[in-house]
């Protein structure tokens, strides 16, 4: 069986969950799901961060240790990504022993190897991303080109990685490994970093007390990337001596997608590929970068006061109609903008009135003329050709990490199956051959695209699977053998339910 590891980006624990995290997560989750529906063997991992100078100050403010800080925060996140039907099969803290043993074990390997040494280094420092910044990446007046914020300037004794001595196979490993990270346009971003020159990086601080300290020198402690980032691997056993910790690793490792956002595209495919051949390890396999979640135009934080948790809007349009939202409206890749009448419209067009009025008019329709009875469909169908197209396009889509393209491709087939009833009327005939084939095409091409579209909705595509008098779970089923236009739910008894999205007022 072939295997799927798709890993989140690790969230800070100094702030509460977002609709900017769960926007990635959803993402990363839907495409996971999709993994599952291919039979292949998925481990999804997302997690929290909690290291880091920003945590040990937002504890310090709260009146708490960092660690007591960090389990109250941390619990928050994996509560929110149940509330959105995450499927994640693991969540790493980056607190966890297992952690530490990860970052021990990468840091020993890149220091054996001679590409961490002792400097001294003064620079400018935004202490909300971690990173340094030089002069002209900075806004007027030593802004923080990502939070607007003014950087510190700080001076210490760091070890660095040297980052610069890996642009060369940086640059032969991507050539060697086209469509590593997609969208192109953001693959493009990361090679324009690499060929505009690489500096070498700290990779710890002598002024933290909070993180993993350097298994050589103890009095410094990991700086964020060799600790964040090792997340992945820490998550399938990487570094533990055990062999069923050395079977993980070798089970799933590489990775097979990465979902980040756009402002740490620098450190996830630049910094961390260039850790991993610096360890001897082979780098992911590719990065799936997705743009913002704007609110008038702004990324979202707290300095701005434009946060929006994910359940403001679970409230009005449901877990499903959020998790169709955020993977439909935007193209991954590109920033979206989140307004509520934007996800009202979307909800009441694409879910309520194509949908929704799809699965009631087809159940109403076969109680009416059918007894309540699916017919079988017809091998000729129009809608057979239909379905066909839009299952090809799904894969394509799905593949190429871009969901919204697979559920465009879904939702043709659910607009040609409303215009088909449309065009046949069958509420306005007899009960009769004529009409059992109209009705047994539409319910086959509303279970196929019951299957397709459950990446996306999965609570409400389960209800629907059960409505068309379908055993087990729609997420057991197969693409594409499950897809194929084959009457399967010929015979089964069909019921109506109350409506499953509800108009909502604009």
């Amino acid at each position: 069986m072939s295997r799927f590891y798709a890993t989140t980006p690790i969230y800070y624990v100094n702030d509460e969950p977002h609709i900017g995290h769960a926007y990635t997560t959803i993402v990363a989750d839907a495409v996971s799901r999709w993994h599952r529906l291919l039979g292949e063997d998925v481990k999804f991992l997302t997690g929290t961060d909690e290291h880091g100078l920003k945590i040990q100050q937002a504890a310090a403010a709260a009146g708490l240790d960092p660690k007591t800080f960090a389990d109250g925060i941390a619990p928050r996140f994996a509560a929110a990504w149940d509330s959105l039907d995450i499927s994640n099969d693991d969540f790493i803290r980056t607190t966890e022993p297992r952690h530490y043993t990860a970052v021990t074990e990468l840091l020993q390997r890149c220091y054996d190897a001679g590409d961490i040494e002792l400097d001294y280094y003064r620079g400018k420092y935004c202490v909300r991303c971690e990173a340094y910044y030089t002069d002209d990446e900075l806004l007027p007046v030593d802004l923080c080109p990502i939070h607007k914020t003014p950087v510190d300037v700080l001076e210490e004794e760091n070890y660095f990685f040297r980052l610069s001595r890996f642009e060369q196979r940086l640059l032969d490993w991507y050539e060697a490994h086209p469509g590593a990270i997609v969208p192109e346009f953001r693959g493009n971003e990361a090679l324009g970093l690499i060929r505009s020159g690489l500096k070498d990086f700290s990779v710890s601080r002598t002024s933290l007390t909070w993180g993993v300290p350097l298994p050589w020198d103890a009095k410094h402690v990991t700086y964020v990337w060799f600790d964040a980032l090792t997340n992945y691997m820490s998550a399938v056993g990487f570094g533990a001596t055990d062999e069923a910790s050395q079977t993980a690793f070798e089970t799933w490792w590489p990775a097979d997608v990465h979902f980040i956002g756009k402002d740490i595209i620098r450190f996830h495919c630049v910094y961390w590929p260039a850790m991993l051949m610096s360890a001897g390890i082979e780098p992911t396999r590719r990065y799936a970068v997705g743009g913002w979640l704007l609110v008038d135009n702004e990324k979202m934080s707290k300095s701005t006061g434009n946060v929006v948790t994910p359940l403001d809007m679970v409230d009005t349009v449901g877990v499903d109609g959020l998790r169709y939202y955020v993977l439909a409206d935007t193209p991954y890749g590109n920033d979206g903008d989140f307004t509520r009448d934007g996800i009202i419209g979307r909800y009441n067009s694409d879910l309520a009135n194509n949908l929704g009025n799809l699965v009631s008019r087809v159940a109403t329709v076969v109680g009416s003329k059918c007894g309540g009875i699916a017919p079988a469909a017809s091998p000729d169908s129009p809608l057979a050709a239909a379905a066909s197209d839009a299952v090809t396009a799904a894969i394509t889509a799905w593949d190429e990490i871009a969901p919204h393209r697979g559920l465009e491709a879904t939702w043709s087939l659910i607009r040609a199956t409303n215009a088909y009833l449309e065009a046949n009327e069958p509420w306005k005939a007899e009960p009769g051959p004529a009409v059992d084939v109209v009705l047994g095409d539409a319910v086959e091409a509303l279970r196929i695209v019951t299957v397709l579209a459950s990446p996306a909705i999965p609570a409400t595509t389960q209800r629907i699977w059960e409505r068309l008098g379908l055993d087990g779970l729609v997420s057991d089923q197969r693409v594409p053998g499950d897809v194929e236009w084959s009457g399967a739910a010929a015979g089964r008894p069909v019921t109506k339910g109350d409506p499953l999205f509800p108009r909502i007022k604009p």
